[in-house]
């Protein structure tokens, strides 16, 4: 018999309210800053740098996206973002679903190389990468970036996209095998619309991490023309000053995709980091 639960004190839900509303003032606080400081000039940033524009300077935005070449480096690493989406997705996507359906001997080693793989850093292999680029003719070159991040960002993918096929019931892939279906067809038609919240998850984070990414961009791509929106962002500092002013308008420039589609997606995304679970 089950006993109805008793209401929550007042005083819980009000402790509750304003833990959220620090954490979100926490959150929320510096792109409330940041946007403020993008309509101000230099000189008032540096006397008010946390309050309210006397005049807004709308015009930063321009000068930010025309001064910066804010166009052709966003169409850029969009075409990077969107390759390097759509290979991590194949890729992962098929080597999950193998090592979620087929029992791979050594599987406990080879999670250890994916761990190893997601928690290396960049700096460490960096130089010895450059230079077997460099001689294989892949510098200056979107596609050998994209590959760079395609062998970066799949370990995670798998792990995620594995765990996820993990909890998708068998049974669909034995009805489908009874009218005939072949291995490709239940993977593209069945299992992969299945998992599509975990790849909704995959896409949202391998594309706002090689987004946002700065260190290989500026280390492989040295051409003006084949250049990141985040390179063209560290332009606006100089070496001794910075325009600040137009910074937080570059700033919020390649913050709005991000931040839109994270809000389109967000439902996606907490559904599927909580149904992929920890399953190993």
């Amino acid at each position: 018999m089950k006993y109805p639960s008793e209401p929550k004190p007042a005083t819980y839900d009000v402790l509750s309210h304003l833990v959220l509303i620090v954490l979100a003032s926490f959150s929320l606080g510096p792109l409330i800053i940041m946007l403020l400081n993008s309509l101000k000039t230099r000189s008032e940033m540096a006397r008010n740098p946390v309050g309210l524009p006397t005049i807004p300077h709308f015009e930063n935005y321009l000068n930010a996206w025309n001064q910066g070449g804010l166009g052709h480096a966003l169409l850029n690493t969009s075409i990077i973002v969107g390759l390097t989406v759509g290979g991590v997705c194949i890729i992962a996507g098929l080597a999950a679903y193998a090592l979620a359906r087929v029992k791979v001997p050594g599987w406990e080693l080879l999670t250890l190389y994916f761990l190893a793989c997601t928690t290396i850093p960049v700096q460490l292999f960096i130089i010895p990468l450059f230079f077997l680029f460099e001689r294989i003719g892949l510098t200056n070159s979107i596609f050998g970036l994209v590959v760079i991040y395609w062998a970066i960002y799949t370990p995670f993918s798998i792990f995620l996209l594995r765990s996820y096929f993990l909890g998708i019931p068998q049974d669909f892939e034995d009805a489908a095998r009874v009218d005939g279906a072949s291995d490709w067809q239940i993977f593209w038609l069945i299992m992969a619309p299945l998992a599509m919240p975990a790849f909704f998850t995959v896409i949202l984070v391998v594309g706002m991490w090689s987004w946002n990414e700065f260190i290989l961009a500026v280390t492989f791509l040295h051409n003006e023309a084949l250049q990141t929106a985040t390179i063209r962002f560290f332009t606006f500092s100089g070496r001794y000053t910075a325009e600040w002013g137009l910074m937080m308008a570059g700033a919020t420039i390649l913050a709005a995709p991000i931040v839109s589609i994270f809000l389109l997606l967000q439902r996606r995304f907490i559904e599927g980091m909580t149904a992929g679970g920890l399953k190993i």
